[in-house]
């Protein structure tokens, strides 16, 4: 999502303005006339593009755990060949970069997970793991003393580390974008040398 340059198109508009509103005010605190004022279209225009609010809900919550499951494949892919610790440095930028770029997605998980349909949850759960194994094989190669509980444990931690960006938003609380993601890439960092030390 952060490395796009092409124009976003009308979908997309619509779930940026939807991912912003449900996460400042809550997804039942806000209309669809809202979401579609904040992209210049009626309320009612929405629907030529989403069945309703539930279904902007399940595409942004489905659509970012693919998008993190996705990149972290194609920077594995890239990183082919060289060392495990690049490979790692290339999966903590990348979720750096959402965890700066989309903190709204950060929030609408952590509040509005239990509202989507069985079937979606379910599909969020499924790419999340698959995207934390990716993760924990990348780790186990830096820190082969690390058993698999641990690494897991380790990854789930510094998610949580990554994640907590939405929460830092008073003004001057962070030190710019560029500094941001480089303390948040040493604090990644050192929290799995940390766990990986004997």
């Amino acid at each position: 999502m952060a490395t796009r340059t092409d124009a976003p198109t009308r979908r997309e508009q619509i779930l940026k303005e939807a991912a912003r509103l449900f996460a400042d005010r809550g997804f039942h605190g806000v209309g669809v006339d809202e979401i579609g004022a904040a992209v210049g279209i009626s309320g009612p225009g929405l629907y030529r593009h989403f069945a309703g609010k539930d279904a902007m809900l399940a595409e942004l919550l489905v659509g970012i755990s693919g998008q993190l499951l996705t990149g972290a494949k194609q920077r594995m892919k890239e990183a082919g060949g060289v060392a495990p610790e690049a490979v790692l440095d290339s999966l903590i930028e990348g979720h750096i970069d959402f965890a700066l770029d989309d903190r709204p997605l950060i929030t609408l998980h952590d509040r509005e997970l239990d509202r989507l349909r069985d079937t979606d949850r379910k599909l969020v759960r499924q790419l999340q793991r698959q995207y934390v194994e990716l993760w924990v094989g990348v780790v186990r190669e830096v820190y082969p003393e690390l058993a698999e509980p641990a690494a897991r444990s380790a990854v789930h931690s510094v998610f949580g580390l990554l994640n907590s960006t939405p929460h830092l938003t008073r003004p001057g609380s962070l030190p710019g974008r560029a500094g941001t993601a480089e303390l948040l890439h040493r604090m990644a960092r050192g929290a799995f040398a940390a766990a990986g030390s004997p």
